[in-house]
């Protein structure tokens, strides 16, 4: 599933066909994805501008001059790809409509943004923008890690007393948002933290490294394009290259990156997710 890396790269790339722009026709081509999709979501699309283009975690917001919003989630296989850009951004012509385009924006200008998702566990939801903190995905959510309210202060108040291992506490989306399995292994590896260490046993000191060290990983991640595991594509249709910088996750057997440690990364499951870390210097 893309992480905030990733969802994040969309955005951007979606930001000079779709922030202003007019979407002059929506097509929706079937009932549902993973839910349904709201009552006459095309209707309600069709004419609309998008006013602003954010992202909630791993959601994209897209405020629209109709005073609703427009939640898209990517899923597993989910993709978000334009076409048609007469402003030089992208140089793909429209291509031939495929069988998983489910749903289809022709933006003002002649762009065409297309939602692809072979598995159809993305999702999309229309809401009142007043009130759209409320929604139920988004209502729970922690704070964003790349945000002023995700400080070291929070971090060390929020895992204080937990006796669930750290790389679990860090995917609670409660404690922070965004953050998936991928870029936990990662900061963790940084931080050189265990992923079965209990989170509240972990000094006030530790739990505060986590912060500069999950920006970090973050920040190296968005300017490499996230990471191309198996469906991702940015909205150009490239692909992302951080896992070409992958420090530990998928790296199991192969050898430390960290300067003077010989030892080697190793996997374990947790949570039926699996967890890579530096046998030697993570503690």
């Amino acid at each position: 599933m893309p992480e905030l890396p990733e969802v994040e790269t969309v955005r951007r790339g979606l930001l000079p066909v779709m922030e202003g722009a007019r979407i002059e026709k929506a097509r929706v081509n079937r009932p549902d994805l993973r839910w349904p999709f709201p009552p006459r979501m095309a209707e309600r699309l069709t004419g609309a501008r998008i006013e602003r283009l954010e992202r909630r975690s791993k959601y994209l917001l897209a405020a629209l001059d109709t005073g609703e919003t427009l939640l898209m989630h990517l899923g597993m296989s989910g993709r978000i790809l334009v076409s048609g850009d007469p402003l030089g951004h992208f140089v793909h012509d429209h291509p031939a409509p495929e069988k998983h385009d489910h749903v289809v924006f022709d933006m003002q200008g002649g762009a065409r943004v297309t939602f692809n998702d072979p598995r159809r566990f993305g999702a999309m939801d229309l809401m009142e923008s007043a009130g759209r903190d409320a929604h139920p995905l988004l209502a729970a959510l922690g704070p964003e890690p790349l945000g002023n309210a995700f400080s070291e202060p929070h971090l060390v108040a929020a895992l204080e007393g937990r006796n669930t291992p750290i790389k679990s506490a860090l995917l609670d989306q409660k404690i922070v948002a965004g953050l998936g399995n991928i870029y936990v292994c990662e900061a963790l590896f940084r931080t050189g933290i265990h992923p079965a260490r209990r989170a509240g046993r972990l000094s006030a000191r530790r739990r505060a490294s986590l912060v500069p060290a999950i920006r970090d990983v973050l920040s190296d991640a968005i300017a490499a394009g996230g990471s191309s595991l198996r469906d991702y594509r940015r909205a150009d249709g490239e692909l992302g290259y951080f896992q070409h910088s992958f420090d530990v996750y998928g790296r199991e057997g192969a050898p430390c990156r960290r300067d003077g440690c010989d030892g080697t990364v190793r996997r374990i499951v947790q949570s039926g997710r699996s967890s890579f870390y530096c046998a030697r210097c993570q503690r």
